[in-house]
């Protein structure tokens, strides 16, 4: 090989360098990637029963965005189930209403989502109750037993989706139970509503929707919660 040959070799240009640096953790996250609270579901289930209510949803696709719904992790996989409803713009939940004297406002309490779907669940025993609790049964059932439960906030709100299924809750004598918030589509619910003699007790209240379904609520004779306040719960 002569030389004039070794002068046409292409010339190799160096290799650029790699750039080994780790990448940047400090980039702000997006909102759609912020991962979603409790109470951003529940405002998100608020405004599908709403839809379902007014005819804007039927019973397929409320259920099959409210599967979604607890199944999201982030803000951006709730949006889409609600941008096509009024009310689905925002899921910022609103803020919490202030704290009442003896209570922790259900801090230290558990908000617990109960879903039965083409099955059962149940909460009951002792346990430390919180501000909410959402129960969702779907050609299934719900029971919810607070007569041994330990109050946390000074009311609370039951939150019932009953579609061909479900909710049943049982609560103690002392505390006051108050309906007329369930919304029946070919369904009911049937609340005993009844005031508490001490003034300082407990509020429950229950919401929701039927829909081809029920949602009960009564006082469980015998039971009684002797104190609700946070003074107990310390104790």
């Amino acid at each position: 090989m002569d030389e004039s040959q070794l002068d046409k070799r292409p010339q190799q240009s160096p290799a650029a360098p790699v750039d080994t640096a780790p990448a940047s953790t400090d980039q702000p996250v997006a909102d759609a990637e912020l991962r979603a609270s409790d109470a951003d579901r529940d405002r998100i289930a608020d405004i599908l029963r709403d839809a379902l209510a007014e005819g804007r949803l039927d019973a397929a696709e409320h259920s099959e965005r409210i599967d979604k719904v607890y199944a999201a992790k982030t803000i951006g996989q709730l949006e889409p189930l609600v941008r096509d409803l009024p009310g689905g713009r925002s899921t910022v939940p609103p803020p919490a209403p202030a704290t009442a004297r003896g209570y922790d406002q259900g801090q230290g309490g558990e908000n617990p989502k109960l879903v039965g779907i083409l099955g059962g669940a149940e909460r009951k025993g002792r346990w430390r109750v919180g501000s909410r609790i959402t129960a969702v049964a779907i050609l299934g059932g719900v029971e919810i037993d607070l007569s041994e439960a330990t109050f946390t906030a000074p009311e609370l709100v039951i939150h019932c989706t009953a579609i061909m299924g479900g909710v049943s809750v049982r609560l103690p004598e002392n505390v006051t139970l108050r309906g007329g918030g369930v919304v029946g589509i070919m369904g009911g619910s049937d609340v005993k509503a009844f005031e508490a003699p001490d003034p300082g007790a407990p509020v429950v209240r229950i919401d929701g929707l039927a829909f081809w379904g029920g949602v009960e609520a009564k006082a469980k004779r015998g039971k009684r919660v002797k104190d609700w306040t946070k003074k107990t719960l310390e104790g």
